[in-house]
């Protein structure tokens, strides 16, 4: 049985008017991610990953071309709450305590048995018996982990993460990728991330979209083929490093590493 697309993406171009004249964000982007992968977006700054993630979730538009989410306009899904969305910094309010972080959207959207929810997600992220908790309290890790259960907490099918990892440690952020890979395991979620880590994201991804600026472009999409659940060894092993070679190659392909 073939899984059902969550996002669709037919020539998504966007061009944004400076005064210095057009800037060519994305070109031509065609992409489906269907139900229950995980999809990394990998490139160097200005290449266009965290645009392309934005258009899905409705903060910048395509210029041209069409993009659906769950079946929806990326406005729709939006509007209807299809998908959680996790940035680079925590982005929690000082003043509320953990659970009353996690707890915003469902004050948001109204929901019932928000205790509840706060609660399941709190343990999905291992942060039980952090509740009462403020932010200041908590390292870098434990709020991206925060961050993580408040995008989880009306329970979307699509995870969307915008280089969750990027400003911590190594051996925090193995540890949090090791999280992750566990919970979506669990939740069945389908999750779009983007990093600039070529062994996080072959590590993490059943897919890797290889992209390239000037303008924004996917010039590869490489299939991982490793089992659901992963170890940091298994990046010690040939098929490990071979896919990590082939992402490395598409980089350079995409002249990645000019200024």
């Amino acid at each position: 049985m073939t899984a059902a697309a969550v996002i669709e993406a037919r020539d998504v171009s966007l061009t944004f008017q400076t005064a210095d004249g057009p800037v060519y964000a994305l070109s031509k982007v065609n992409l489906t991610v269907t139900e229950g992968e995980f999809v990394s977006f990998i490139g160097p700054s200005g290449c266009g990953k965290t645009t392309l993630l934005r258009v899905i979730a409705d903060l910048e538009q395509a210029t041209d071309g069409r993009i659906s989410v769950n079946g929806m306009s990326p406005q729709d899904a939006r509007l209807k709450r299809a998908y959680g969305y996790v940035f680079q910094a925590p982005a929690l309010y000082p003043w509320r305590t953990v659970e009353r972080n996690v707890a915003l959207p469902l004050e948001i959207m109204g929901l019932d048995d928000a205790a509840g929810r706060i609660r399941r997600n709190l343990e999905l992220v291992n942060l039980a018996g952090f509740e009462k908790k403020f932010p200041w309290q908590l390292s870098g890790g434990m709020q991206q982990r925060v961050s993580i259960a408040r995008a989880l907490a009306f329970d979307p099918k699509l995870l969307l993460m915008d280089e969750p990892f990027g400003a911590l440690d190594e051996i925090v952020r193995d540890k949090l990728n090791q999280q992750l890979l566990e919970l979506w395991d669990r939740t069945g979620k389908t999750v779009v991330f983007v990093t600039h880590s070529i062994p996080e994201a072959v590590f993490l991804s059943t897919r890797i979209v290889v992209m390239s600026p000037r303008p924004g472009r996917i010039i590869d999409i490489i299939e991982t083929n490793f089992p659901r659940t992963r170890t940091l060894d298994m990046r010690e092993t040939p098929e490990f490093l071979a896919v990590a070679h082939r992402v490395r190659e598409g980089l350079k392909a995409g002249h990645s590493y000019e200024d």
